[in-house]
């Protein structure tokens, strides 16, 4: 096993049991030599350099400083990059495309708690649980023959914004389910759509025709405030907008003004701005349902993170290309 390459962490050290509990961190030390005392926080102390200068893997993950030039100066051997988490854009600097690494992260797992989570909350917001538990909890009792009207989830329309690694996800989920699901992706075409299953249309046409719209769009300037003031308008009454995304795509204040008429729900995991401040309105209206930044991967699903870059590297180190590379030009489409 001597002729195993070098990795190096390069993360928030506290993080690491969680990536890499015992069971993936012998599997990963069956494949390279990592060292899971010297964990690169910094780039810039003496350990991490000598490190640095053998290095031909860099296992990245939530609290990397940024890998810029200088820092692949000091890993002149450096083969791939691989991120255990989702995004590498502040991460990573031009200088690591010039210099032709291979790079891959785990959002791929990390998208899998994010599609369940927004699954969870469709099927609640078509059921329409938390008008029912206020209501309930407000009465103290219900009569059980009394059939209530306006809910449940059968012929329900799922308005999905984004074909993402999320969103393709959450179409997967939904085929079990007896609900229409249409797709907004300017990047999909009719032949995909009908690949994925799902009804390609305009964002103003899955605004008007759905009963939930979930968000799944990457977070950049031509996404930000895709559901703005006049997208909101044309969501019909009743209707649940649900974004596990990123808060920017969703014009906050248009929003609340629909909340406060009565006219919509939400379900938002992410908001603008984030944290929110003390005195934000969405914190009171009961037609909201608030979550702290959860959907994404949190206890033992980021293990599920640690061992997606295991198979990834199992797959370069055979020869193989990463089944999630990602290149400069997927920038501008992923999140």
């Amino acid at each position: 096993m001597a002729d195993r390459p070098t990795a190096l962490f390069a993360l928030g050290a506290h993080h690491l049991p969680d990536l890499y509990p015992p069971r993936s961190m012998h599997r990963l030390q069956r494949l390279v030599r990592v060292d899971r005392s010297v964990v690169a926080e910094r780039f810039d102390t003496d350990e991490v350099r000598a490190a640095l200068a053998s290095t031909e893997f860099l296992i990245t993950g939530w609290g990397c400083p940024p890998i810029t030039a200088d820092v692949l100066d000091a890993a002149p051997g450096l083969r791939a990059i691989l991120h255990t988490a989702g995004s590498v854009k502040a991460l990573l600097s031009p200088a690591c495309w010039e210099r032709g690494l291979a790079i891959t992260s785990a959002a791929a797992a990390n998208a899998v708690p994010v599609a369940e989570y927004t699954l969870a909350a469709i099927l609640f917001a078509g059921k329409n649980v938390f008008r029912f538990r206020d209501q309930y909890h407000a009465a103290r009792h219900f009569t059980l023959a009394e059939v209530q009207t306006g809910v449940g989830n059968y012929g329900r329309t799922v308005g999905v914004i984004g074909a993402s690694r999320i969103g393709r996800r959450v179409i997967e989920l939904l085929r079990p389910f007896d609900l229409e699901v249409c797709l907004f992706d300017p990047y999909v075409d009719a032949a995909e759509a009908a690949e994925l299953g799902v009804r390609l249309v305009d964002l103003n046409t899955l605004l008007r025709t759905s009963d939930v719209v979930s968000v799944h769009a990457p977070a950049n300037p031509q996404t930000d405030r895709l559901v703005g003031a006049q997208q909101l308008a044309l969501m019909r009454d009743g209707a649940t907008l649900i974004n596990t995304a990123r808060g920017s795509l969703v014009d906050t204040e248009a929003l609340i003004g629909h909340l406060r008429a009565g006219r919509l729900y939400a379900v938002l995991d992410v908001t603008e701005p984030e944290p929110l401040p003390a005195g934000s309105a969405l914190w009171e209206l009961p037609n909201t349902f608030l979550t702290p930044h959860i959907a994404g991967s949190h206890g033992n699903e980021l293990a599920r993170m640690g061992d997606c870059v295991i198979d990834e590297l199992e797959r370069f180190l055979g020869g193989r290309p990463f089944a999630h590379a990602i290149t400069a030009s997927d920038l501008d489409r992923v999140a």
